[in-house]
Order: structure tokens, then C-alpha cells, then sequence
């Protein structure tokens, strides 16, 4: 069972940062793993991909020292088990509703005492049944986190009922969603964003959580960190290499090349 460098730095309320891999290369994942992120995020709550496919990446992602925070759809719990049995060492679950929800995401994401997660050990987060069950079921229990996503205004509003909930860890406020929900999509610097990040940094710390969200640039992760967040998800494959053939494009557009659409 791998410790969790992410509950690690949470322990010590330092801050741990995420970054996002869209493209099901493995070698990506490996690499970044190697260059020592605290922890990558796959998503398969917007991805069409399997969860075998997730696997080798995680597998891929073993190589280095970064944990894999994963993305389950909304309701998608029995995937969710799959996903830690596999290797990932966080759940990130999206558009939680109420305090009822996000205990069922702790009942499936935790062992008894905690939940009610079902046992099998023949995977890689045991690993491959070489460890006691009775320390596995601590260990698992141990390094495993929880971030519940806030994404709407209702959400936002019971954000202190959800941060109540034991085996909660993480509050993560979606500011994508929520701009769209709230009908001024991709307004980041709209004022209900930052009524809606106060909110949640103040229920996260009335009841000993953390909190946090994707962060825009290092201006604004030194806001967050200000505001007392500590897990900060920046920068994503896709959008990285998308930017590096924009340039390719205005470097080479002058030459008197042209590029469809």
C-alpha cells in the first residue's frame, strides 16, 4: 500500500499540487510521475476511456512518486472501488449534492470501521496480496483521501454540512461549473466566485478540512494559499500542447504559411 504524498503534506497543512493528464499515453504519466508531482489527476468523469485503460496508467504512474487522484462520474461508486483497487490513492467526486451524498462516496471509498468498501487484495493497491488484510484495511483507511467537488450554488451553500462529514478530507470548489450553473459562464473574476471560495475556505476550517481548486496562474495560487487552500490543481497535457503549436503557428505564420480553420 503506497503512502499518500498528498495526505502527507496535508498533515503538515502544507500545500500539494495536481496536475491534470488527459491523453492515455502511459509514458506521460510516467514521466510526470518521475519529475516528482505531488499528484496526477485522471479523469473519467469527461473521458470515454476504461478502467483498464486508467490502470496502466497508474501502473505507468508507479514508476515515480506521485499519487493518482481519480475522477469518477457523479453516482458511479462501484467504479469508484475499482479505481482504488487499481492504484489510485484519491477520489475526486464531482457535483456532490448534500452531506448524504458525500457520506456514501466515504462509505464506498473506506473499510469498515469508516465504510463499507468491499475487500479483494488481488490488486495493486494491496499489492497483489502481500500484505495482512488487517494492515492493509489500516493502511488503505489511512492513505486514502477523499475531495469532494462543490459545484453549484446549492452545493456551496451546504458546504458545511459536507465538510462535516467524517472521512472528508478535501473540499474542492469547482469554478467551472459553477460559473455556468450560475448563468455567467467563464466569468472567473465574477464577484460570486470569490463569495463562493470565501464560503468554502470557511466551512473547510470550522470543521478542520481542507479545501481548494484549479488554479489559474501563480498569482493566483498565492491567493489561495492565502485563503488557506492546500490542494491545487494547474495545468493540464491538452492545454500545454495546444499552446505549444499556437506558437508554432504565430512563429511560423509570418513565413507565409497557413493553417486550416
Amino acid at each position: 500500500m503506497r503512502t499518500s504524498i498528498v495526505k502527507k503534506k496535508l498533515r503538515r497543512d502544507e500545500a500539494a499540487l495536481v496536475v491534470c493528464l488527459h491523453y492515455t499515453d502511459a509514458s506521460i504519466h510516467e514521466m510526470t510521475s518521475l519529475m516528482g508531482f505531488d499528484c496526477i489527476w485522471l479523469d473519467l468523469e469527461h473521458h470515454g476511456y476504461s478502467v483498464e485503460t486508467a490502470t496502466q496508467m497508474m501502473r505507468a504512474a508507479r514508476v515515480g512518486s506521485s499519487d493518482i487522484l481519480a475522477r469518477p462520474a457523479k453516482g458511479e461508486f462501484m467504479r469508484m472501488s475499482r479505481l482504488l483497487e487499481m492504484g489510485a490513492t484519491g477520489i475526486l467526486y464531482p457535483r456532490c449534492d448534500n452531506a448524504e451524498e458525500a457520506a456514501e462516496v466515504v462509505r464506498w471509498a473506506k473499510f469498515a470501521p469508516q465504510g463499507q468498501r468491499g475487500a479483494d487484495g488481488a490488486n495493486a493497491d494491496m499489492p497483489y496480496l502481500m500484505m495482512p488484510i488487517g494492515e492493509y484495511v489500516r493502511k488503505a483507511n489511512e492513505e486514502t483521501f477523499v475531495a469532494i467537488q462543490v459545484e453549484d450554488a446549492d452545493a456551496v451553500a451546504r458546504a458545511d454540512e459536507i465538510a462535516a462529514v467524517d472521512g472528508v478530507d478535501i473540499l474542492f470548489f469547482g469554478p467551472g461549473d459553477f460559473s455556468i450553473l450560475s448563468g455567467f459562464p467563464g466569468q472567473m473574476d465574477h464577484p460570486e466566485i470569490q463569495r463562493a471560495m470565501e464560503h468554502v475556505a470557511a466551512a473547510a476550517r470550522r470543521h478542520g478540512k481542507h479545501w481548494g481548486m484549479p488554479c489559474f496562474s501563480p498569482d493566483h495560487g498565492r491567493k489561495l494559499l492565502d485563503m488557506g487552500a492546500r490542494f491545487l490543481a494547474h495545468g493540464a497535457d491538452i492545454v500545454l500542447l495546444k499552446r505549444a503549436l499556437e506558437n508554432i503557428q504565430a512563429q511560423f505564420s509570418p513565413l507565409g504559411f497557413h493553417f486550416g480553420s
